[in-house]
């Protein structure tokens, strides 16, 4: 059964939301789950409304079913300091080198290292035991864009010319075991239009060369239109019959005006179009043959009860 799941999405999709969301879909029952930030914006923070997240676990939710959401954000210098005292056992003289900058340095000139601790900490946080059970029940990762998540996980690539041998070698050859096992699923967030769906499905196609697996593509947003079939044709080509119209302004108690009407058509022409266009876009979802899970749009936008409903949605 899968423990560890990686969000991604193109930005502006609601991939943070989604991530923190599954979180709270998984803390039920008393199960302990760790939501993870790996870029630097403290998205969790802000949709959680606590303050700024430290390097360090902290509690941050109590799912529906009685279960804790704890939060951490990992920063990469952070994880180095721990990566040296760890393996190297440098402890003061680790963080003497983050005061002279040297860190910062070494993590800029060897990206590819940044990510190995990046996803290192996450590793550790889903094998971690404690009084021999394990730490976690599960882990999220609210994890880069879709863009960059294919190098962001493909670890070994990264650094293969930093290190051939050696601890920094062996941990990212871990971290791709665990990647590609069961434990591990990747879920892919977007929207129902042309940039986002297209970023899919490159990111499905890079991210199962690398076997890796998907779990599901999670369609934010989704809008459900109040016209039926046969009125989306009548609107596109605009003969919605302006009498029916003219009624249902009426029964409104709306004031019927000519020019209203005309706007009232064109409206829906334009909406026609759209949800034609988004049902394309659906297709060719669908076409990957892989699980797909809708999340509605939430017109008041999102807060805590907000993230709460998106939980019950993705535990349905």
């Amino acid at each position: 059964m899968a423990r560890l799941h990686v969000v991604t999405g193109k930005g502006g999709t609601g991939k943070t939301t989604v991530a923190a969301a599954m979180a709270l879909s998984l803390a039920e029952q008393g199960k302990r789950v760790l939501l993870v930030e790996v870029e630097g914006r403290q998205g969790l923070a802000q949709l959680f409304d606590v303050p700024p997240l430290p390097y360090v676990e902290r509690r941050i939710a109590q799912g529906p079913g009685g279960g804790d959401v704890f939060a951490l954000a990992v920063d990469a210098e952070a994880a180095l300091l721990e990566y040296l005292d760890m393996y190297y056992h440098l402890g003061r003289a680790g963080k003497a080198l983050d005061k002279v900058g040297a860190i910062d340095f070494v993590t800029t000139i060897a990206p590819g290292l940044r990510d190995v601790l990046l996803t290192g900490k996450v590793y550790e946080a889903t094998r971690r035991k404690s009084h021999g059970r394990l730490a976690y029940d599960a882990v999220v990762l609210d994890a880069p864009p879709t863009g960059r998540i294919a190098p962001f996980l493909n670890v070994n690539h990264e650094v293969a010319d930093l290190a051939k041998v050696g601890p920094i070698r062996n941990q990212a050859d871990a971290i791709m075991g665990m990647l590609r096992s069961d434990v591990t699923r990747i879920h892919l967030v977007t929207l129902l239009e042309e940039m986002p769906v297209q970023e899919t499905l490159d990111a499905v196609g890079q991210l199962e060369a690398l076997d890796l697996r998907i779990g599901s593509i999670v369609v934010n947003m989704v809008r459900n239109s109040p016209l039926d079939d046969d009125a989306l044709a009548l609107a596109v080509k605009e003969k919605l019959p302006a009498t029916e119209i003219g009624k249902g302004l009426r029964s409104a108690g709306i004031a019927v005006r000519k020019e209203l009407v005309a706007t009232l058509v064109a409206e829906a022409r334009d909406h026609a179009v759209r949800v034609g266009l988004e049902r394309e876009n659906r297709d060719r979802i669908d076409a990957l043959g892989k699980k797909v899970t809708e999340l509605p749009l939430l017109p008041e936008g999102i807060d805590q009860g907000a993230l709460f409903d998106l939980a019950e949605e993705l535990r349905a």
